[in-house]
Parts: C-alpha cells; sequence; structure tokens
C-alpha cells in the first residue's frame, strides 16, 4: 500500500497537465480560427475553453466558486456565438453571475493588499470614463444593461488586484479590456483588424490569470487559510 500515494500524485499530475494542454490547444485552435477567419473553428473551439479551465482548476482543488465563474462564463460564451439580442443579454447576465462569484470568491479567499489600493480610484475614473463615454452611442435598451454590468466587472477586476494580487490583478484588468473591445463594437466604434481575435484573446488570459491568481493566493497567505493553503500544496 505504501506505493499508492505516489502513485495517485502521478496520475493527479498526469491529469492536470493533460487537461491544461487541452486547455491550450482548445485555445490555439480558437485564436487560429479568428486569425485565419474560419468561423467553423472558432464554433467548435469557443465552447471547450471554460469547461477545460474549469476541470483543470477543479482538479487543483479550486475553491467552488472558481469553477462556478468559470462555467457562468461558458454560458456567456455559448450565448454569445448568436448574433440575437435576447443572447446576448443573456450571456452579459451569465458574465454577470461569473463576476458575483469572482467577487464572493476573493472577498472570502483574500486578504486586503495596501499597495494595491491606489488602483481603486483609478478604476472608478476608468469606469465613470468609459460609460460616459459609450453612453450616447449605445443602443437605448442597452445603455442601462452596460452600465449596471461595467460596475459589476470593474468591482470585480479591482477587487482581484486588492484582495488575491499582481497575477489575479492583470487577469481582472483584461478582463475589462475584452469587454471593453465589445462594448465599443456594439457602440459601433472604429474597431481593430480582426477585433474577435483582440477580444478573445484578452479574455482567455484574463480567465487563465484569474484562476491562477486563485489557486495561487492560499499558498502564500498565513493565517485562518493556513490549512487550505496546506492541502493546496500537497497536490502538484
Amino acid at each position: 500500500m505504501s506505493s499508492y500515494g505516489p502513485r495517485r500524485t502521478h496520475l493527479t499530475h498526469r491529469a492536470h497537465l493533460a487537461l491544461l494542454t487541452a486547455f491550450a490547444l482548445a485555445a490555439t485552435v480558437d485564436l487560429t480560427a479568428l486569425a485565419v477567419g474560419f468561423h467553423g473553428g472558432h464554433i467548435v473551439a469557443k465552447p471547450l475553453l471554460m469547461p477545460l479551465l474549469a476541470a483543470w482548476a477543479a482538479t487543483r482543488g479550486a475553491p467552488r466558486l472558481l469553477v462556478a465563474a468559470l462555467l457562468c462564463g461558458w454560458g456567456g460564451d455559448v450565448l454569445l456565438l448568436s448574433d440575437a439580442d435576447p443572447a446576448f443579454l443573456a450571456g452579459m447576465a451569465s458574465f454577470a453571475a461569473g463576476h458575483a462569484c469572482y467577487l464572493a470568491l476573493f472577498v472570502r479567499h483574500g486578504a486586503p493588499r495596501a499597495r494595491a489600493a491606489l488602483l481603486a480610484p483609478a478604476y472608478g475614473v476608468a469606469l465613470v470614463t468609459t460609460v460616459t463615454l459609450l453612453w450616447p452611442d449605445l443602443p437605448a435598451d442597452l445603455r442601462v444593461p452596460v452600465a449596471a454590468y461595467s460596475t459589476l466587472l470593474v468591482a470585480m477586476a479591482c477587487t482581484a488586484a486588492l484582495r488575491l494580487g499582481p497575477v489575479a490583478g492583470a487577469g481582472g484588468a483584461l478582463f475589462l479590456l475584452s469587454d471593453t473591445l465589445i462594448a465599443t463594437g456594439v457602440a459601433d466604434w472604429p474597431q481593430l483588424p480582426r477585433p474577435d481575435l483582440w477580444i478573445m484573446l484578452t479574455y482567455i488570459a484574463a480567465q487563465f490569470l484569474l484562476a491562477s491568481g486563485t489557486l495561487r493566493a492560499p499558498e502564500a497567505r498565513p493565517g485562518p487559510m493556513a490549512t487550505y493553503g496546506e492541502v493546496r500544496s500537497t497536490t502538484p
């Protein structure tokens, strides 16, 4: 029986690696398809991204709120494959639920970081400026939903930096950038070439960094969460 532990650890490590490799492969297929204009590849690859990332996080001992946030992202991804207005609003709602999960997670598993507190005013200014500039060009029925969603998104991004540190903070910032690119498209502002490529590139990186930052944070933090960190540290 003495060899059971090492064998199980080895199999767990292989599962982690397999899921992370599958996620990277799906991301590569999706981004390549968008770069060359192969919409069918995007349709196939995009719905695989968040389930694979969620499964990877789950095998790493992720908190349930992290898995829930990633699966809410999957719901939004699938819904936004449709161009219909109801699907866009439903997708926004699904992502909003994911941001709420992230917020609850960061408050529960994070600790305030004094140096990051300076980011809060910057995020507040960014929110007010972006919503003010976009407001006149957004469809009338989307103005209030976009403003409400943007407030929740900025709160998530700011809290990620304030309570989990630079890795999750970078993820929150990239999520904000990705959704701002979507909003400028909805407002019919001039776009970069292949706008969907830049949206998905920043979005995929954002979700991965948020997940990675969350998984790393408990290991580096003393105090009440030490037990959780000890459990996590036994899993490669």
